[in-house]
């Protein structure tokens, strides 16, 4: 009988999952559209594990909970056959994430996504988008600012949207990140570099709709469909964004007005165009098996990549998953294709 694969799905959750006390929906000042419990991330690591092991594969997941040790074990006494990578996060800092899979590569250790040098080049967004400016692929006009001293005239206009400048998942993004006159903006820019120690990017807000393009393959990854957040359902007091609230926190209002719909309902010429765009940015950028890449299309029909995302959350009902699934695939068969394609490229 042929012996399994090892697959080891590595991850970092340093804190143990606590359930949370339940949102009492009554006190709410709105009524919410989506479930108000917080998911619970190791649950998404489990559902995971078990579908490869379904997909035929022999599955571990292996919490590192910030231990050196425990990454150094793994790799080296208990050595899978491929890393199924995903550690977002170390020593509670992302921009460590690209020094873990520095460790898979020095080792030579087969691993999905992103090699270590996309992972730190993509967590710092000035420099990703002058690589994408340098090589045609247009992105909002910006500037970066490490100190909270801005010219009257800065050469960009209003309004601008304020973000950190090496954060990930909508960290740092809120409703008042979108400003309209320099009183606003300089309060924003100190915020971020008082508050989250890092400079801050301040880009032109793109008026429009929010796509977010798929990508899956390597090295000539095939577009899937794609997904877009409606903010037709948002309420005047709050901008259309993916901000952190309407992302992670049930409790409020920006939660539950935004909502995913794959297919996106667009012309043909410019879902030509978005795939076109995002391929580019896949390959200009160096990811590999699988990324996300975000857009804006703006109400003149002009396209803009807000974000290059490598290693995507591949958790189910999720954007990826979302048009992974739309192009036909299960959530096994999108996870199993990902493992291949590192399997290959590491010559099993």
């Amino acid at each position: 009988m042929k012996e399994k694969l090892r697959v080891t799905v590595l991850y970092n959750e340093p804190y143990p999952y606590e359930e949370t006390e339940k949102i009492d929906e009554s006190k709410l000042e709105f009524e919410p559209y989506f479930d108000t419990d917080v998911p619970n991330p190791e649950e998404d690591i489990e559902t995971m594990r078990l579908a490869l092991e379904e997909e035929g594969f022999h599955a571990v997941s292996v919490n590192l909970k910030d231990r050196f040790t425990t990454l150094h074990t793994v790799l080296t006494r208990n050595r899978p056959d491929v890393i199924f990578n995903l550690v977002e996060v170390f020593n509670d800092s992302p921009w460590d994430e690209f020094k873990v899979a520095a460790m898979y590569e020095l080792l030579k250790i087969p691993f999905t996504g992103a090699p270590a040098l996309t992972l730190g080049i993509c967590q710092r967004k000035m420099l990703t988008k002058q690589i994408l400016t340098a090589n045609g692929i247009p992105t909002p006009r910006f500037k970066k600012y490490t100190k909270n001293h801005i010219p009257q005239r800065h050469g960009l206009k209003y309004p601008l949207i304020v973000k950190p400048g090496r954060e990930d998942a909508s960290t740092g993004i809120e409703n008042e990140s979108v400003v309209t006159n320099r009183e606003d903006l300089l309060k924003r820019v100190q915020h971020i570099i008082e508050d989250y120690h890092q400079p801050a990017l301040v880009e032109e807000y793109i008026d429009g709709r929010e796509l977010n393009v798929s990508l899956l393959g390597d090295p000539d990854p095939v577009a899937l469909p794609i997904s877009e957040i409606d903010f037709s359902e948002v309420p005047s007091h709050l901008h259309k964004i993916v901000s952190y609230q309407s992302k992670w926190d049930p409790s409020h209002e920006a939660y539950h007005t935004a909502f995913p719909v794959c297919p996106a309902n667009l012309p043909k010429v410019t879902t030509k165009r978005a795939h076109q765009i995002a391929r580019r940015a896949f390959e200009v950028m160096r990811c590999r098996d699988y990324a996300r890449i975000d857009m804006r299309l703006s109400k003149d029909k002009k396209l803009y990549v807000l974000e290059v995302n490598p290693n995507p959350d591949l958790a189910p009902e999720v954007g990826f998953m979302r048009s992974a699934e739309e192009a036909g695939m299960t959530f096994g068969g999108a996870l199993k294709k990902i493992v291949n394609l590192a399997l290959v490229r590491g010559g099993g």
